[in-house]
Order: C-alpha cells, then sequence, then structure tokens
C-alpha cells in the first residue's frame, strides 16, 4: 500500500478566483487528495484580477478553508487595484513571505512541497520550504516568466530582469523535478543546462463535466442583448497585455458598419477599464459586448452562444512556446476555434482540425478566417465536433492532473516526452 504524504501546494492565485493558474492548481491538489495523500494548499485571499480584497477578509492575517479533500490557507498580500511594477512587486514579495512564515510554523509534516509558477517568487517560497521542512521540491512550470517578462516590457529594469534569471536559474537547480504545460518549455528550460530527465510534460486541459456542447442558455443571447441572427465572435478570458485585447477592439471595430456581426468579450483584467473607454468613444456598442468575469461553471454557456471562439496572443516569438489553457476548453465546447497563436498551440489546433490559425495582430488574416467560416457554416460545424472529438480523450485535465501526481510521487522520474 502506498505511504500517504504530506503535500503542501503553493499557488498565489486560487479557486475561488478564476483562471487558467486556479483551475490547474485545484486540480492538482484535488488529484492529491483523490490520491490519499494530505493536502494543504497555500494561497492568498481572493482579489484577482481586480486587485481589491473583498470587505470579510479585511484586518484578517490568515483564514482556513476546506475544499474537496484538502486544506486551504488563505494568507493576505499586499493586494492593489493599480498596476505598477512597485505594486505587483510588494503583490509577489508578500505572498512569498506570507507562504513561507504559516508553512515553516503552522503546519504537521511536509514530505513534498509542489509550487506553482509564475509569479516566480511562488517557486522560491517552495524552493525555500523544501529546505526548511527537508522535503522533496517539485516546481510546476505554467510559463516562461522571465522571458514573457522582458518580451511584454514588464520587466524594463536590468537589475531586476538579471535578478529574476538568477533566481529562475537557482530554482531549476533546486527543484528535484520539474512539470511543464508545453512541450517547449520543456526545451527551453533544458537549454539552460537543465538535465532533462528532470522534466515531464503535463500539459493544461479541459474539464467534459463543465465544457462542451450540451452547455447551452437559449435565453443568454437575448439577455445580452444580442440578435439571435448576429454572427457572434466571444473571447472569454484575462483582459490583458499578452491577449492583445487592444487589437482585438480593433477587429471588432472594423466591422462597425456591419450590423450582421457582433463581438462579446466576457472577462476581467487591467485592460477593461481602457476596453470600456474605447467602446464608449468610438462607438462601437452595441455590435461590442463587454460582460463581468463569470464563474467556471457558467463559461461554457457563454461559449455555445457564439458562432466563434477566439483564442489569441501577442506578435512576439516568445508566444511561440505557448498553449493557451483557454484553447482545451474551446475546443470542447461546440463553435469552431480561430487561433492566432504559432508553434505548438497552432500544431495542436491543426492537429484537431477544430478551427483556423490567425496571424497574430493580423487585420487581414484574422478577417480571411471569419468570412471562411461565416460562409460555410456546415464546414464550422464539422470543425466544432472535431475539437472536441480531438480533446476529450487526450487532454482531459483530472486524468492529466493524476498522472502528474502518479510521477512526482515515484521515483525514478520519466523523461520529458509524450505522455
Amino acid at each position: 500500500m502506498k505511504r500517504s504524504l504530506g503535500v503542501l501546494v503553493l499557488s498565489q492565485y486560487f479557486h475561488p478566483e478564476v483562471g487558467a493558474t486556479q483551475t490547474r492548481a485545484r486540480e492538482l491538489a484535488r488529484a492529491f487528495a483523490r490520491a490519499g495523500h494530505r493536502v494543504t494548499v497555500i494561497c492568498e485571499f481572493p482579489n484577482h484580477p481586480q486587485g481589491v480584497i473583498p470587505e470579510r477578509y479585511r484586518g484578517r492575517w490568515t483564514e482556513w478553508d476546506a475544499l474537496d479533500g484538502y486544506r486551504v490557507l488563505r494568507v493576505r498580500v499586499a493586494a492593489s487595484p493599480v498596476k505598477t511594477f512597485r505594486t505587483r512587486l510588494a503583490f509577489y514579495l508578500s505572498y512569498m513571505l506570507m507562504a513561507t512564515l504559516c508553512a515553516f510554523r503552522r503546519l504537521g509534516k511536509v514530505d513534498l512541497v509542489v509550487a506553482t509558477s509564475p509569479p516566480l517568487p511562488v517557486a522560491a517560497a517552495g524552493a525555500a520550504l523544501g529546505i526548511l521542512r527537508r522535503a522533496p521540491f517539485v516546481m510546476d512550470v505554467r510559463d516562461l516568466w522571465t522571458d514573457a517578462g522582458a518580451a511584454l516590457g514588464e520587466l524594463k529594469n536590468p537589475q531586476a530582469l538579471r535578478l529574476a534569471a538568477a533566481m529562475e536559474r537557482w530554482l531549476y537547480r533546486r527543484a528535484r523535478q520539474i512539470t511543464v504545460v508545453t512541450r517547449a518549455f520543456g526545451d527551453a528550460i533544458a537549454a539552460k543546462g537543465v538535465p532533462r530527465e528532470k522534466l515531464r510534460w503535463f500539459p493544461n486541459g479541459t474539464q467534459p463535466a463543465l465544457f462542451g456542447p450540451e452547455h447551452v442558455d437559449p435565453a443568454l443571447r437575448a439577455r445580452l442583448g444580442i440578435a439571435e441572427d448576429a454572427y457572434l465572435v466571444a473571447f472569454a478570458g484575462l483582459f490583458g497585455i499578452p491577449q492583445g485585447m487592444d487589437f482585438l477592439l480593433d477587429l471588432a471595430a472594423s466591422y462597425k458598419e456591419d450590423p450582421s456581426i457582433a463581438f462579446l468579450f466576457v472577462g476581467d483584467g487591467p485592460l477593461r477599464a481602457r476596453m470600456a473607454a474605447r467602446v464608449a468613444t468610438e462607438g462601437l456598442a452595441p455590435g461590442v459586448r463587454l460582460h463581468p468575469q463569470v464563474p467556471t461553471e457558467a463559461a461554457a454557456a457563454y461559449l455555445n452562444a457564439a458562432d466563434l471562439l477566439l483564442v489569441p496572443l501577442k506578435r512576439d516569438p516568445i508566444f511561440a512556446s505557448f498553449v493557451p489553457s483557454k484553447l482545451f476548453d474551446c475546443l470542447a465546447c461546440a463553435p469552431p476555434v480561430l487561433l492566432a497563436v504559432p508553434g505548438e498551440a497552432r500544431a495542436l489546433l491543426e492537429e484537431s482540425g477544430g478551427g483556423l490559425y490567425a496571424e497574430p495582430e493580423d487585420l487581414a488574416s484574422f478577417r480571411a478566417a471569419i468570412a471562411t467560416l461565416r460562409a460555410d457554416p456546415e464546414a464550422a460545424r464539422r470543425m466544432g465536433a472535431a475539437g472536441r472529438a480531438f480533446v476529450l480523450p487526450r487532454f482531459e485535465r483530472a486524468r492529466v492532473m493524476d498522472e502528474l501526481v502518479a510521477v512526482v510521487t515515484a521515483t525514478p522520474v520519466d523523461p520529458l516526452a509524450p505522455r
């Protein structure tokens, strides 16, 4: 009989916040609990992406919670609705400090520490706790944080960039195992001198019970004020810089004189206010709807209300190594996908047959793909069905997380390779 381990999972972002990080961390904790381990998650007081801690947590430093067979310790962080280099640094470092202090003093026996990154200070807390608690440290890499931050201009200070790169190299050396969400991330980490036998690919995936063509709300379009016969293009997720939201509004604006097409943006993030201002000042309503973020459990109804789903990232070489987690959920639903992410994500989409590819931030490429799909509804329907048939047997999130747990709790570690 396998020994039950005391597992500590560190993730700054967590349920009830909505997003790819939160979903992966929650499924990871569930998988450890399903395998019979004693699991504790340390996360922040919910505040992302607004940067405002709810009233119920005001004046408190920590709070215990219980979810899905594991414990959750929520800690206070220096959250701020104003996103600058200094406020982000305070945000990340406050979590690192609180997680380290609480985990060092308030937990029982810890046999394994798993930290999901970015942000990188989460992994730093994991490595520190691995040392302090004399437990192996596993680093779950969802993003090449230092490289992406430099590419997007979010890490402009040369000294900060050098420090982040040095921390990243130390963390890769310190980790007993490194799990990655794309093969390209594994290749990039191996290129920095990390032994490939430390690396293993565990992609993101979808939750079939939550995402599928059966999740339809016939009255949703009417509630949103969108005509039933309009061709609806939708985006759901973080309104952030990497997603290229300014370009998506440029795309919507190019159809301003065409009332037969509508755009729906569901989510929240640092660019929401700027997007709302553009919609108002440029007269983009009623062709463009900005809808608040919805719980994960409700997202599929919005996806299935659309005729086409957008999965974009900005035009930058760094994103050729990324596979947006929303791609799996979009493929699991009924509509076809219009993807604008080169490299591994494009290869996955084309293998699935679940949609079309457009060059990132290329207006002519996007409009051509939309025209193709609008002109042949039957072909679009077949694409939607093909995407779902492809993604379900290969990328069911719970099964992938069960495989991850089996690997990181056993030795030796398999090398980076297809599962």
